[in-house]
């Protein structure tokens, strides 16, 4: 009985750091670029996009294809740097558990 006592309560340690983390990721932002920067966008740390930065040489209609390339690269390096920052953050709240083979956690 007291390893279940013990199982409970590190559940319900963990499902705390997991609400924790579930709102650093909401408050924190993390900036995707490309083209040298010429195309910058920010999401969230739930993966919502907050803002486009474009350079304006780039607003010119010969110029509209490299234009949409650019953001859908810059929407890739924001998305690996907030799965990073979330697989970071996972390991950080699941800290000193040990999870059974396999499980994956919905996020």
């Amino acid at each position: 009985m007291k390893n279940l006592g013990n199982m409970l309560k590190q559940a319900q340690q963990m499902q705390s750091r997991m609400q924790e983390m579930q709102a650093k990721l909401e408050a924190t932002e993390v900036e995707g670029q490309a083209g040298a920067g010429m195309v910058k966008l920010r999401l969230t740390g739930k993966g919502e996009l907050k803002r486009v930065t474009i350079d304006p040489s780039l607003a010119t209609a010969e110029d509209r294809e490299v234009l949409e390339d650019l953001l859908v690269a810059a929407h890739a390096d924001a998305k690996q740097k907030v799965e990073a920052m979330m697989a970071e953050e996972m390991q950080k709240a699941t800290a000193g558990m040990s999870l059974p083979p396999g499980l994956k956690l919905p996020f």
